[in-house]
């Protein structure tokens, strides 16, 4: 899970794709954090992707850094608590400009059942599973 976590930070941007009625859906993200030894990523409540992970908890996350490509399938699962939505804005502290932890907004989601495979054109994909 660190390899990961390493990965899309430094990577910045990374895609998140969900599905809505037989629809993928794919967007650019940045928020990644551990918290309590579990992978999360952070969005806001009102937008459909929010909708989407709830009632879909299958994504997929891609992102590149450094001539190699990431892709995170798993599963997400809401995680309602204070504690963890201010970890998440703790990490980013710019996100207060538009969230704070107890606005009813700020939602985040734990990702589990995972597998991160790290691809490069010049070494064998490394696999991680969390």
């Amino acid at each position: 899970m660190k390899e990961t976590y390493e990965f899309l930070k430094n990577a910045g941007t990374y895609y998140l794709a969900t599905v809505e009625y037989n629809q993928p859906h794919v967007r650019p993200f940045g928020t990644v954090n551990i918290f309590q030894d579990k992978l999360y990523i952070q969005t806001g409540n009102l937008k459909k992707v929010a909708t989407q992970m709830k009632e879909n908890p299958n994504i997929e996350i891609c992102a590149m850094y450094d001539g190699k490509w990431i892709r995170v399938e798993g599963k997400v699962k809401e995680d309602d608590r204070t504690v963890a939505r201010k970890a998440m804005l703790d990490a980013y502290p710019e996100l207060r400009k538009m969230y704070d932890e107890n606005d009813g907004n700020t939602v985040v989601f734990v990702v589990d059942n995972a597998v991160a495979t790290i691809y490069s054109f010049q070494e064998e994909p490394k696999v991680y599973k969390f």
